[in-house]
């Protein structure tokens, strides 16, 4: 036989002996159970890896099983009746989830005399308690006379939300990208989904909610970049 042919029968049971060790490093697996206030198990709840559907949903029984990566960090619940949950793997091997519970509190200072943690927040499919969607939410309450002094919509979402910037007709949160360059916000004002926002007037605002990370992707592909809720004052 060759030398040549003898190298690549070589490099070949190289790879295959390789390949299994790496593959099993490269995984870890987590369990958990998925419970409602109530502690009643939900099924087809979908499983969130750092705000992304993992394409995994819970059992019958609220159960789920799911293999990820060694470099994700979080770990989320979604379904639409009961909005999202997170918690920071940190490790763990288990990690089971109770909505309404406050997951993910015990790991943060938690201020009991704020109120603002009891305002209703707008998570897409329904309207829960701040202090519940344990996500990334940013709200601006328009009925505040100080925002008047702003002199676009703009301008007052960029000062009062971090992480947000202007582009364009639109915005960017947290500078998220894809291969093709930066990802805008999903803007939707009073239900509807929009491209431009330029023609509402500060004054005119009732109220702004800034989805971020896993609470945008209630959504779906749309909330991939955030979104951005206004509702105004203006009825129909």
């Amino acid at each position: 036989m060759k030398p040549k042919e003898l190298f690549l029968i070589a490099l070949l049971m190289m790879c295959f002996a390789t390949s299994p060790a790496q593959q099993g490093g490269s995984r870890v697996e987590i369990t958990g159970t998925v419970l409602d206030e109530s502690g009643k198990p939900i099924s087809n709840a979908i499983i969130l890896t750092d705000g992304r559907n993992s394409g995994t949903v819970t059992g019958p029984d609220g159960k789920y099983k799911i293999k990820i990566r060694a470099g994700v960090r979080r770990l989320g619940v979604l379904t639409f009746t009961n909005g999202v949950v997170e918690e920071d793997i940190e490790g763990r091997t288990e990690i089971n989830f109770r909505f309404g519970a406050r997951a993910g509190e015990s790991r943060a200072a938690v201020n009991d005399e704020t109120q603002p943690e009891e305002e209703g927040v707008n998570t897409g499919y329904s309207h829960v308690k701040r202090k519940e969607a344990a996500t990334d939410i940013d709200k601006i309450d328009g009925t505040n006379k100080k925002f008047a002094s702003y002199t676009s919509i703009y301008e007052m979402i960029e000062r009062e939300v971090s992480g947000v910037k202007r582009s364009g007709n639109g915005f960017v949160v947290r500078d998220s990208k894809d291969f093709f360059g930066s990802v805008p916000a999903l803007l939707v004002v009073d239900g509807t989904y929009v491209d431009d926002i330029s023609g509402i007037r500060p004054t005119e605002v009732e109220s702004i909610e800034v989805l971020k990370g896993a609470s945008a992707s209630i959504y779906g592909s749309r909330g991939y970049g955030g979104v951005i809720i206004i509702k105004t004052k203006i009825k129909n």
